[in-house]
């Protein structure tokens, strides 16, 4: 009675282990497991092993599994006919015993611990499944053999574990998930990273009307002031209008140029590079590369039509990764003023990005890349006079408008209280 008693209770603790195993395995975390693996970590390449074809890692815990408890079951039911004279009773009594055994030390409460911690759970059960899974390998052979011909005819072919391929979404998922395990600029930057693809050229160039460059048609007089009045690096340089542009002028070939009065336009001409001009819609980390391949730092951006829509230098797309360069960008320098009373008074031409990047905002940027472009784009006509709008969270009041042109807007953002009142209010109406 002893030793069946024993017996049963190892049966038990193996049940718990193939079930600590089957979790552990399955819920690991497979990209840190990789990285392990890389330097050297042999527990790590072992767990990689046995993954790598799950339907053997399964075949061999299963079949160790549904063996431990038959044998438990028929140990159990052979034990209690023997000892009880009314065998009948008390087997059905030991079974329902040993079954509530299995199903709370033998199942959940492994299996919870091996969901709860994989990491520590996965590499010492390797340890026995891979020498077992070789001893059982016939075996294991045999039943995989059946269930993968059954498999395959409900239309399953790949029973191999390819290298997991992961999208943006679930990179960015696994970066946001890091939390407390990087610092929080490197986590910052990361997600910047990430979101390269989801921007273009055009949502981050300075626009055509706030290039600064210089017009060769201009006389002297004034391209001698442009010249020394200008605080860029590199200048755009064209004929008459901005759509003609014939080169770059870099800062360090100004000094030679001013040196040379009399023949002030044919020196510009002459120090300038060919344009480099960049379709609108081009992705940021496509462009991020192209500037490199070209040895390029600043690009002209053109639309379909071929007329200039603005610039974009590479300082502009690495500004989008790890922020501005300047150390006190105020919020004024972008065209945003708080009030007393809270609100913030936005100039029109302010970038959506610009919005939401200095007050944490969330207005969309699928559409309009401007406060001005946004408004219009919801009222869908000219305001003529004052107007009160809100867009999701947010609400606007245009008060300035000039040449058909939104010039500012009072903007705050509601309280999620009022936006469920007023929602509420309009569904009652």
């Amino acid at each position: 009675m002893a030793l069946s008693l024993i017996l049963t209770l190892v049966l038990v603790v193996l049940c718990a282990f193939f079930s600590m195993s089957e979790i552990s395995m399955m819920a690991i975390n497979r990209y840190r497991l990789m990285h392990r693996a890389r330097n050297g970590d042999k527990s790590a390449r072992r767990v990689l092993a046995l993954i790598k074809r799950p339907d053997r890692l399964l075949g061999v815990i299963l079949i160790g599994n549904t063996l431990v408890s038959n044998i438990a079951a028929s140990l159990t039911t052979q034990m209690t006919m023997n000892t009880f004279a009314n065998s009948s009773i008390a087997a059905l009594i030991a079974t329902t015993i040993l079954t509530v055994a299995m199903l709370i030390i033998g199942e959940v409460m492994p299996k919870t611990w091996a969901a709860l911690r994989p990491e520590q759970v996965a590499p010492p059960c390797s340890r026995i499944l891979t020498p077992l899974l070789a001893c059982c390998f016939p075996l294991v052979v045999m039943v995989n053999g059946i269930s993968n011909y059954l498999l395959r005819l409900c239309g399953l072919r790949q029973l191999k574990n390819e290298e997991p391929a992961m999208s943006s979404e679930e990179l960015r998922a696994i970066v946001s998930d890091a939390g407390r395990l990087m610092p929080a600029r490197n986590h910052s930057m990361l997600l910047s990273i990430i979101d390269l693809d989801k921007s273009t050229v055009d949502d981050i160039m300075v626009p055509r009307h706030e290039i600064d460059g210089i017009d060769l048609d201009w006389d002297d007089v004034t391209l001698l002031a442009a010249l020394r009045r200008t605080q860029h690096t590199r200048l755009p340089v064209y004929r008459s209008t901005i759509n003609n542009v014939v080169g770059i002028l870099h800062i360090r070939n100004v000094p030679e140029i001013i040196n040379q009065p009399a023949q002030l336009s044919a020196a510009i001409v002459a120090a300038i590079c060919a344009p480099y001009f960049i379709p609108e819609s081009t992705p940021l980390h496509t462009q991020l590369l192209n500037f490199r391949q070209h040895g390029r730092r600043l690009g002209v951006v053109v639309d379909e039509y071929g007329e200039v829509t603005g610039l974009i230098s590479l300082e502009d797309i690495l500004e989008e990764i790890v922020g501005d360069f300047t150390a006190h960008v105020q919020p004024s320098q972008a065209g945003i003023f708080e009030e007393e009373s809270g609100c913030y008074r936005i100039a029109g031409s302010t970038l959506l990005r610009d919005i939401n990047r200095h007050l944490g905002w969330q207005l969309p940027l699928n559409g309009p890349r401007t406060l001005n472009g946004l408004l219009l784009e919801h009222l869908e006509n000219l305001p003529q006079g004052p107007i009160t709008m809100r867009i999701d969270n947010y609400q606007f009041e245009v008060s300035a408008l000039q040449h058909n042109a939104v010039v500012s807007a009072r903007c705050w953002k509601l309280d999620p209280a009022d936006v469920r009142y007023q929602r509420s209010s309009h569904a009652h109406r």
